[in-house]
């Protein structure tokens, strides 16, 4: 039997320099002791026979080795929290704890329609909901400190699995009383030529979204970008020009603000909510069933208030 020469601890103590860049901080974020924890990233560089980090009095640099080692450091790491959570999950395989993540599209709106149900559903599960944007919740997931979260397909998933839960056309939103305001018929893209329109910031998926759609109808965008939806619909209820909105946000934003809302005409724009997680990820099963029921009791919504997701 081959003997590594250092711990899953120690690789713990590594990964935790590399990311806090600093050996103080590193071992008060392991609860160990600055002395104790630098010795055993020294035991652990002398055994692989590389050094990991450069120190001086400035800091910490992680060396071209490091880079490498590290990044298989974490994979080492999810790979055992795996181990460990396959076998909670043979005891009871609904009950313990899930790290869900959700994009500030998707959270204000879905989550109080769903938390209910999955209550009720898996009463002996909880869920800890975090809200980042899509590429904070993708890097958090494959470094296995989140399990999975809800996300636009249409974004940059990595290499997640995922399952669908909804389709989620876009509609939309204008000042009451302003030209593309008024009519029920549904809006083509040709008329947002000219338009001034208002989007999220830098680094939310929904703007990529939006702007593809309106690539080509030589639009206008307003130097303010949003960074929120909330925000973005009252600026448009101020008058200062249009927006796309997801369809599950309308029923909240048009109730707590002046807009005039429409259908787009074929093909009409949209984003695919989905649950994703972790290729080969031991809670699959899990987050299958999960998937499922967020999937039905959005589609039980839908057909009871006849809403916008589709």
């Amino acid at each position: 039997m081959k003997n590594y020469g250092f711990t899953l601890r120690q690789l713990q103590y590594v990964v935790a320099v590399a990311e806090m860049m600093n050996f103080r901080r590193a071992a008060e974020r392991c609860n160990v002791s600055q002395p104790s924890l630098s010795a055993q990233v020294s035991e652990m560089e002398s055994s692989l026979g590389v050094a990991l980090f450069e120190r001086d009095r400035r800091g910490v640099l992680v060396t071209a080795a490091g880079q490498e080692l590290v990044s298989r450091a974490r994979r080492v790491l999810v790979a055992a929290d795996d181990l460990v959570e396959a076998a909670n999950r043979f005891i009871d395989p609904l009950a313990g704890t899930l790290r869900i993540g959700v994009i500030p599209t998707i959270g204000p709106y879905l989550l109080p329609l769903v938390v209910p149900a999955l209550r009720k559903a898996y009463p002996r599960l909880m869920i800890v909901w975090i809200e980042d944007k899509t590429d904070a919740l993708v890097r958090a997931i494959s470094h296995g400190e989140m399990d999975a979260a809800l996300l636009a397909l249409e974004a940059n998933m990595g290499d997640l699995e995922h399952q669908t839960i909804a389709v989620d056309p876009f509609v939309l939103a204008a000042p009451r009383g302003r030209k593309l305001g008024r009519g029920s018929s549904p809006v083509t893209k040709n008329q947002l030529r000219g338009e001034r329109i208002l989007l999220l910031d830098e680094g939310h998926c929904f703007r990529d979204q939006a702007l593809e759609y309106c690539s080509g109808s030589n639009f206008e965008e307003l130097g303010f970008r949003a960074t929120s939806l909330p925000t973005l619909v009252q600026m448009v209820s101020s008058g200062a020009g249009i927006t796309l909105l997801p369809g599950i946000a309308v029923a909240t934003e048009s109730n707590r603000s002046q807009l005039s809302i429409r259908q787009f005409s074929r093909p009409v724009p949209f984003r695919t909510i989905v649950l994703g997680w972790r290729r080969r990820s031991s809670l699959s099963d899990v987050l299958g069933k999960i998937a499922e029921t967020l999937r039905v009791t959005l589609e039980s919504e839908r057909r009871g208030k006849k809403g916008t997701i589709a």
